[in-house]
């Protein structure tokens, strides 16, 4: 049986948006990763509003939530259930240092329900975040679909699929005698070796 896997949560927030949204989409996280199988570690609310992350501070607190649960963290989960703050976002990865595979999902809105009050515009937040991750050098993978809510099927099997990958990554770092080598042909003039 494979041993239980730590999810990180980064639930992403932005002032001028909808927060009520972002509040919400941390009480749907939740229960998606726990269907997933998965443990979790994700700040509350009385470390920042709503347990979503939106400000340097919160930022901050994010990182030292997951820096003293650095042992069992074998990934995380950028969850965008609007359109986040990229450097609240990206910085508590920068700060903890954890090293481990990253995941982001971004909340589809909803096609009739586009007015101010309810929109969530995390399909192009999806995009930048993923530009200031790729500026700050922090690897990252994708959800399957570009929008995935967190109680579809589609989110589950990335969970799943991702859940793999951590599992990969965690043991490829704890296995650190481990020798890679390439098997089969080089091209005309390859030279595997310096002699």
């Amino acid at each position: 049986m494979n041993k239980q896997i730590t999810m990180g949560l980064i639930i992403g927030n932005r002032g001028f948006l909808p927060d009520h949204l972002a509040k919400k989409g941390r009480q749907e996280m939740i229960p998606a990763v726990q269907r997933a199988g998965m443990q979790y570690a994700v700040g509350g609310p009385d470390e920042s509003k709503y347990g979503c992350e939106e400000t340097r501070s919160e930022a901050k607190a994010g990182a030292a939530l997951f820096q003293s649960r650095r042992q069992p963290i074998d990934g995380v989960n950028v969850s965008l259930p609007i359109f986040g703050d990229e450097k609240a976002v990206a910085e508590p990865l920068l700060m903890a240092t954890l090293n481990v595979p990253v995941l982001v999902q971004a909340t589809p809105d909803t096609p009739d329900q586009l007015l101010i009050a309810i929109r969530r515009n995390s399909f192009c937040g999806k995009f930048s975040v993923c530009n200031n991750m790729k500026h700050y050098r922090i690897p990252y993978s994708l959800t399957c679909l570009h929008m995935a809510s967190p109680d579809s099927d589609s989110f589950q099997a990335d969970l799943q699929w991702f859940a793999g990958v951590c599992r990969v990554v965690k043991g490829w770092f704890v296995n650190t005698s481990a020798t890679i080598m390439r098997i089969g042909p080089t091209m005309d003039g390859g030279r595997t070796h310096p002699n």
